[in-house]
């Protein structure tokens, strides 16, 4: 990468991570969507301008970092140049968020911007194969593939990228509202199992099949053990080279203090 890099930033830990391994890095965020790290506000009504800047600024590479919620767009704040790509953003929206990220992309690349993931600048974000604490038994490993043979159907669908098997069964699948959403059903349905002294389930997550990997990749971290300690499970597996862990050794303790297993899976 050469010349300077901005860092598109949402909410949670990645762009302070990914900010702590580049040389003064210029960061923006969506308004609405504030990092815990400081960073100049845009709005998307204003992209062309936007983009523009960072021309200006001497930008050259692009990485998208954080979590974000589809704006709600105002028709009146629109700048003429970025009225022009209405149709293209409600296109894209229509075809899903892959579909609506696929664009953004692209719009990023029109400018001449190099846009990288996460890999790129933080390959140690994520995992290669392994078990990083803990041992999931053979029920755990059933219940892997299982969620993994899901994921790879409704994946071109473009709904969500985790859900959660219990004893061959999907007791919760992850749509909108997210991770957390999908681990509180999951947490209150426990009972469901089909026996009770059996398997406890697995959170499982993977990237979408045709997914562009340099924006929106899966995550899991400290909150997300916490909270599928809380759903009862026996532990997290995800698909290795394509799921992020965020503040690993973290993670890693409080999964070994909770009795779970964090498994990259092949």
């Amino acid at each position: 990468m050469t010349g300077r890099t901005a860092i598109i930033a949402g909410e949670g830990a990645l762009p302070g991570l990914l900010a702590e391994a580049l040389d003064a890095p210029l960061v923006y965020a969506m308004e609405g969507f504030a990092p815990p790290i400081p960073a100049t506000s845009f709005r998307l009504e204003r992209l062309v301008p936007f983009l523009d800047g960072l021309a200006d600024e001497g930008v050259t590479c692009v990485v998208f970092a954080g979590a974000i919620r589809r704006p709600r767009l105002d028709p009146e704040a629109f700048d003429p140049r970025t009225a022009t790509l209405v149709p293209r953003f409600l296109a894209a929206m229509q075809a899903g968020d892959d579909g609506a990220l696929r664009e953004l992309i692209a719009i990023f690349e029109e400018w001449d911007f190099e846009v990288v993931g996460v890999t790129a600048i933080r390959p140690d974000l994520v995992p290669g194969p392994g078990v990083l604490v803990g041992e999931p038994s053979e029920a755990d490993r059933a219940d892997a593939a299982r969620a993994a043979e899901i994921l790879r159907v409704t994946g071109p669908l473009d709904i969500g990228q985790g859900c959660v098997v219990v004893q061959g069964l999907c007791l919760a699948f992850e749509t909108l509202p997210g991770t957390e959403a999908m681990l509180d059903f999951a947490a209150a349905h426990q009972g469901l199992r089909p026996v009770a002294a059996g398997g406890r389930g697995v959170l499982y997550k993977a990237p979408k099949p045709m997914q562009d990997r340099r924006i929106d990749l899966p995550a899991i971290g400290p909150d997300t053990v916490a909270q599928a300690a809380r759903a009862g499970l026996a532990g997290i597996a995800w698909e290795a080279r394509g799921v992020m862990l965020l503040e690993r050794e973290a993670a890693i303790d409080a999964a070994e203090a909770a009795g779970l297993f964090l498994w990259a899976r092949e």
